[in-house]
């Protein structure tokens, strides 16, 4: 139980903080809210990886593409709907959904499954 903690714990901290970072680097700057949502999308998604570790690339890709567009609709619509926090709107972009999610970022989180691939493999070996 304390391993599976520990596991969990490290996996939520790197997710949020990496995922804070991006934001920065990407948008100069982030909001509280980011680093739970990049928590729990590198916890989701280590334990997925784990269990799909044979498909292809590809694969990994669309679902790391759909689990984080997924997550970003689900915390877009507590931060910014419910309480109001107007931490993102991409309801300029075309073919967004409620403001919330639109197809260029579900892009962009399919192409950052790649690394996201290869810090999961590196916190297995270490965690594990």
């Amino acid at each position: 139980m304390k391993k599976r903690f520990r596991c969990c714990a490290v996996l939520f901290l790197t997710g949020g903080v990496l995922y804070g970072l991006t934001e920065i680097l990407w948008r100069k700057y982030t909001h509280w809210s980011m680093v739970l949502t990049g928590g729990i999308g590198l916890t989701v998604l280590y334990h997925i990886f784990l269990k799909i570790n044979a498909c292809s690339l590809r694969i990994k890709c669309l679902v790391g593409c759909t689990v984080i567009t997924w997550i970003e609709f689900l915390s877009g619509f507590v931060f910014n709907h419910c309480l109001k926090l107007k931490v993102w709107d991409y309801s300029g972009r075309r073919w967004n959904f409620c403001g919330q999610i639109c197809p260029l970022y579900s892009f962009l989180w399919g192409l950052l499954t790649i690394p996201i691939l290869s810090l999961c493999r590196l916190l297995h070996r270490h965690l594990e």
